[in-house]
């Protein structure tokens, strides 16, 4: 019996195997296809809290807006996209559609990433990729080392060495995203 062998591109790989694990985040990071399972509770409860924070501190009507799951077009290479956890987005950030669900960076005010089995992932290649692009904040909420990590203002594509903040000390989320707020370690960290 014959096999036919297609060779796929990265992107098609990427859908297939999108499709053939449902709930898992597919993404490509500097041409490397991964595959992340679904959070767990206390992963999805950072999140919950870190939007209701951002609600109360008046994101609505900010001219900002959070999101979760939203694509990330990284055009550092042809088929590169991330899907941060959370982002906050200027918020007619729909007009910067660039192909399937990814919008380009430039709407992008900060990205939240809360580690899971890709720790890896987080604290290197979106480290790299997220300041490429020109995100001005992104945030990591590293549960493996219990600590919450804030890159700023890149250069020349690099952030600067990152701000720790450790159990017991909050956050202050950067005026790129337009609201005034304190995140605190432990609710990023624990849920």
């Amino acid at each position: 019996m014959a096999v036919l062998q297609q060779e796929l591109t990265l992107g098609e790989a990427a859908d297939m195997l999108a499709r053939a694990l449902p709930g898992h985040r597919v993404e490509i990071l500097q041409g490397r296809l991964t595959a992340t399972p679904p959070p767990d509770g206390s992963h999805a409860l950072s999140l919950t809290k870190t939007c209701r924070a951002l609600d109360r501190a008046g994101i609505e009507g900010s001219g900002a807006e959070w999101v979760q799951g939203v694509g990330l077009w990284l055009p550092t290479l042809p088929e590169d996209f991330a899907i941060p956890d959370l982002s906050i987005v200027d918020e007619d950030f729909r007009d910067a559609h660039v192909t399937k669900n990814y919008y380009a960076p430039n709407v992008f005010r900060m990205v939240v990433e809360v580690t899971s089995s890709n720790w890896s992932d987080d604290l290197g290649p979106k480290v790299e990729c997220y300041a490429q692009v020109g995100i001005p904040a992104y945030l990591v909420a590293d549960r493996k080392h219990g600590e919450v990590l804030l890159y700023t203002e890149p250069v020349d594509g690099k952030y600067p060495d990152p701000e720790r903040f450790k159990r017991g000390q909050s956050v202050p989320v950067p005026e790129s995203v337009g609201v005034h707020l304190e995140l605190p370690v432990d609710t990023l960290l624990d849920g």
